[in-house]
């Protein structure tokens, strides 16, 4: 933590002693509140990316005694998907038990992930270029546009009558609208379970929103939209200039004053939270201000898997700069196997352990004033197979989570999972005529009325995936053949 930054902690109190006493005395076993030992990365190097960044990693380990193994495995993830982390993050890992760390399972690329036969042939490669070729071709397999999310590109007919494109934004439901700018391709550090990979990978088919102008032509005819989510990547990473640039129209314009709230997907209180504690960010925060003072809400939407991305000074002191300058924070986070979801000593999931991480999570959220706003299912995207679990054990989990804590801290829905149709929502289970199903119902949907409808499915104590259990009656569910000619129509666009 810089010079500046504490003198900033100072001024604006933003450590109270009780505060952090207090978390520590709840939380200790996730805590680096009271830390004494020095921190292994010392350099001026905040950022830590691709092969060369993750093997300076490995150098620094090495000279201080640790051998993480695995690391020809752990490269060909990192060739596929990529690797960046922060000194603030490698600062918050528990060297001396780094494969249980949940940071360490976030971050670095974990044996297992990558599947067998691909390792077998990576290891048999004879060149690098042949390994290269390997990567390459795998891209293509790793479903990156997962719930067919090319269909959700906004367009219109301009003043002149052309239609436009947005290549960098999507309109998949009424009320909120997401911009996947230029400057938020990339991300402060990567999570190995990315739903994003095209974004941060660069391929050739990622959203990426070049002209803001024509954001603002586009939600000048669409006046439904009333919150705009700023993603990436990393919406944290947009620059001032840029952000003054899309959101000032907000406060002056009044053909967009249908613009309510403003949400900012940033993963940065987890991975560069000091970024928000420097002077350099004072400008950001006067520019949020202003757009609170027009009655247009801003809201911080981090994304939080445990307790223990939030239990070290600076993330705590970035929250309370955010809330004090009136920023709602709110955590969404999927509850991923190995990082939120833990397995037991048979193979399966340790219910009890991993409804822990999560109920400890909310008290945390709770103590610092950040909403708890919803947790959702791995998506079948990247290396699904390794982070996913069965419905019906995640079922329970969440159940545990919610009966646990109180109302007002509790998620503010049910646990998710994204498909073209929409968020389903896993209500639970119910016995009808002798036989256990599945209650979903949608939070989201393509056609907004689906939400008024519970529907049912087949009870299946292995599958992984809500859109691929089968309905309770009949061969479809209630929506099949509107979504299919929703689909159609946005395809012949």
């Amino acid at each position: 933590m810089g010079e500046n930054a504490v003198q900033i902690i100072e001024k604006e109190k933003l450590l109270p002693a009780s505060l952090i006493n207090k978390l520590h005395h709840c939380f200790p076993q996730y805590s680096i509140l009271k830390e004494e030992s020095a921190p292994m990365f010392t350099s001026s190097k905040n950022r830590y990316t691709g092969i060369d960044g993750f093997r300076e990693i490995i150098s620094v380990l090495n000279a201080n005694g640790i051998d993480i193994g695995y690391i020809e495995e752990r490269e060909l993830f990192i060739n596929v998907y990529r690797f960046m982390a922060t000194k603030h993050i490698l600062n918050t890992i528990n060297w001396k038990d780094y494969n249980n760390d949940s940071v360490f399972q976030l971050v670095f690329p974990q044996p297992g992930m990558m599947k067998a036969e691909l390792l077998e042939k990576y290891r048999n490669a004879k060149s690098e270029e042949e390994k290269q070729q390997i990567c390459e071709d795998y891209i293509h397999d790793t479903n990156p546009h997962d719930g067919k999310q090319l269909l959700n590109k906004a367009c219109f007919e301009n003043e002149h009558g052309d239609f436009e494109i947005l290549d960098g934004s999507q309109h998949k439901y009424p009320q909120c609208f997401l911009v996947f700018d230029k400057s938020t391709q990339s991300c402060f550090a990567f999570c190995n379970y990315c739903f994003r990979h095209a974004q941060v990978r660069g391929d050739e088919d990622m959203f990426i929103q070049e002209d803001i102008d024509q954001v603002h032509n586009y939600l000048r005819e669409h006046k439904e939209v009333t919150d705009i989510l700023l993603t990436g990547g990393d919406g944290g990473l947009m620059p001032y200039s840029r952000l003054k640039e899309y959101l000032l129209p907000f406060t002056t314009d009044p053909e967009l004053s249908h613009i309510r709230n403003i949400r900012m997907a940033s993963r940065s209180l987890t991975f560069d939270p000091q970024i928000i504690i420097k002077q350099s960010f004072d400008n950001t925060l006067a520019l949020y201000k202003e757009l609170i003072d027009h009655g247009i809400q801003v809201i911080w939407m981090g994304h939080f898997s445990g307790p223990k991305e939030l239990m070290n000074l600076t993330t705590i002191a970035a929250v309370r700069r955010l809330r004090a300058t009136g920023i709602t924070v709110k955590s969404q986070s999927p509850i991923m196997k190995h990082i939120s979801l833990f397995p037991d000593a048979n193979g399966g999931i340790d219910i009890d352990k991993s409804a822990q991480n999560w109920i400890d999570l909310g008290h945390v959220l709770m103590m610092l004033g950040i909403g708890f706003h919803s947790m959702y299912y791995a998506r079948p995207t990247g290396e699904h197979h390794y982070f996913t679990a069965p419905l019906a054990d995640i079922n329970k989990v969440f159940s545990q989570i919610y009966r646990s804590l109180p109302s007002v801290g509790r998620p503010s829905r049910y646990i998710s999972m994204t498909s073209s149709a929409g968020k389903a929502s896993m209500l639970g289970t119910v016995e009808v005529n002798g036989k256990t199903a599945f209650a979903l119902k949608f939070n989201e949907s393509r056609n907004m009325e689906w939400m008024d409808r519970v529907y049912l499915a087949e009870y299946d104590d292995e599958q992984n995936t809500i859109e691929k259990l089968k309905p309770f009656e009949g061969d479809k569910y209630f929506y099949t053949d509107e979504l299919e000619a929703i689909e159609k129509q946005l395809e012949s666009k």
